[in-house]
């Protein structure tokens, strides 16, 4: 089993059973002592005795059950896993986190089942849940608290955010609950989790918000809720509650070593979801915006390089052909500061403000470039997914120190460099040979084989010409020197210090 969980579970199909094994499962659970009195009129609060029952009971019944049925293929399980570990294995191996074994998966032709959890939005019976609770579904199911059990179709979906609306008809009004602000939530705020784990009926779970801002690497909305009440397999598209009995998250994933709940679980804000949600209710499906540059963070390596006043926005390090940015004028090594009226402090923020821009918005990029800011309009594209691959160096020929000041040896790109190291003809720079692991290349990430492509702006041949433009900006007494290099097919930005000696 992977070590991040997208809190559904598929089995095989046994008889009534909805999942295979669950009460093998050891449950865990936590409680609480205190909870802030809520200020919606229709929950009552926290009584004397601690209780959460008045938040429960204004929401329960708008939870429901979630059951799906589709072939299951072997290959697209092995992939759907494979995608769902490169997407967060970064983020826990910074963590130290070691990643545990799979689960076997489905064969090929059998029948499954995928278990979730949503929550109804509207009187009229739409309801939203995870976009992985009913990805590749041949027949939607969904239980009302009252145990009624309803035929559901999907309205629309997002996988990017891993969102989903599906609709039911009642025969009467359901009842609902009402979205909250999950931008006012801080650390320690206590939450509830509602969702049926395991598929043994729904559950409550309380705990706190044990971080903000958590990005799994898994797409341009990544700003998960991190929290410490237990959610499982079967958890996710539940509702995470805040102490006004609103709907402050979606709960989605969780980390787990074992297959069951740890403390570590992530849910969706709902300021994030409840406009995704609104644009899938009313048009079924979300093409978000393209701009078409690969991007960094501005270290203050960077920024000391590139003149800003501060480590911010996202440095541009490679511009795609074609793209609205090419067309726009933006250029690599720009660093965009703003779009429109909002501020740029991190990629992140490029990504997310771009994602919600639709194609064909006119939009106005602000960015850094020759030591001033420069406004350029662009066209948003459509959605675009590309993936840099990584190459491997397997050594170099007439290596050349670049300068003692930086710690790296630098080698031509001769046809047998080029041949082993997979670089196409019309690439031109200098090799990293060998980065000396005492000096500032070192800890700024440089790796041999990496490409040099430029120094602070200047377009490099050969190691000469690479060695040249480094002693030059030593002797303009610059703090670090700016470097375009190329992994693969990815191309990056990396501002080493110069050293004292």
């Amino acid at each position: 089993m992977t070590n991040i969980i997208k809190s559904r579970r598929r089995a095989a199909l046994l008889g009534a059973a909805i999942i295979a094994g669950a009460a093998s499962v050891p449950l865990a659970y936590q409680t609480s002592s205190a909870f802030a009195a809520p200020a919606s009129a229709s929950v009552t609060g926290v009584a004397a005795n601690n209780s959460f029952s008045s938040i429960v009971d204004a929401d329960k019944p708008a939870v429901v059950t979630i059951v799906t049925k589709m072939k299951a293929s072997a290959q697209d399980e092995g992939d759907d896993n494979s995608q769902m570990q490169e997407q967060f294995k970064q983020f826990f191996g910074e963590q130290g986190i070691p990643m545990p074994h799979q689960a076997p998966q489905p064969q090929s032709g059998e029948r499954a089942q995928a278990l979730g959890s949503g929550f109804i939005v509207s009187p009229d019976g739409y309801i939203v849940t995870n976009n992985h609770v009913i990805e590749n579904a041949t027949d939607i199911k969904v239980t009302l608290d009252d145990g009624t059990e309803l035929t559901a179709k999907l309205v629309g979906a997002d996988p990017k955010a891993d969102l989903a609306v599906v609709k039911v008809d009642a025969k009467q009004p359901l009842p609902t609950v009402a979205w909250g602000d999950s931008d006012k939530l801080r650390l320690g705020d206590q939450v509830l989790a509602i969702g049926n784990p395991f598929g043994i009926g729904t559950t409550v779970t309380a705990g706190i918000v044990s971080a903000r801002g958590r990005d799994l690497h898994s797409g341009p909305y990544d700003d998960f809720i991190q929290i410490d009440a237990p959610i499982n397999h079967g958890n996710s598209g539940g509702p995470l509650v805040g102490s006004d009995g609103k709907v402050v998250g979606i709960n989605t994933a969780i980390y787990s070593p074992n297959g069951g709940s740890v403390g570590v679980g992530f849910a969706i804000p709902a300021d994030e979801a409840k406009m995704i949600v609104a644009k899938l209710q009313k048009d079924g499906s979300i093409d978000h915006g393209y701009l078409g540059v690969q991007i960094q963070p501005v270290s203050q390596d960077v920024a000391d390089a590139l003149g800003l006043a501060k480590p911010a926005g996202a440095l541009v390090a490679d511009v795609t052909k074609g793209s609205p940015a090419a067309d726009a004028g933006i250029k690599q090594g720009d660093t965009i500061t703003a779009v429109g009226e909002k501020a740029v402090s991190t990629p992140k923020d490029l990504s997310r403000l771009v994602a919600d821009l639709s194609p064909g918005d006119k939009q106005t990029i602000t960015v850094w470039r020759d030591g001033k800011s420069v406004d350029l309009k662009v066209a948003i594209g459509g959605n675009d997914d590309g993936k840099p691959q990584q190459a491997a160096f397997n050594g170099a020929e007439k290596a050349t120190p670049a300068g003692p000041r930086i710690g790296v040896s630098l080698a031509d790109l001769t046809p047998q460099v080029r041949e082993r190291i997979g670089v196409p003809k019309g690439v031109e720079g200098a090799v990293v040979a060998d980065v000396s692991p005492d000096k500032p290349a070192a800890e700024a990430g440089l790796e041999a084989g990496d490409i040099i492509l430029s120094v602070n702006g200047k377009t490099i041949h050969d190691a000469s010409e690479a060695k040249t433009a480094v002693a030059a900006a030593a002797k303009a007494e610059k703090k670090s020197v700016l470097l375009l290099i190329q992994r693969g097919d990815n191309k990056t930005f990396v501002a080493v210090p110069f050293s004292a000696a």
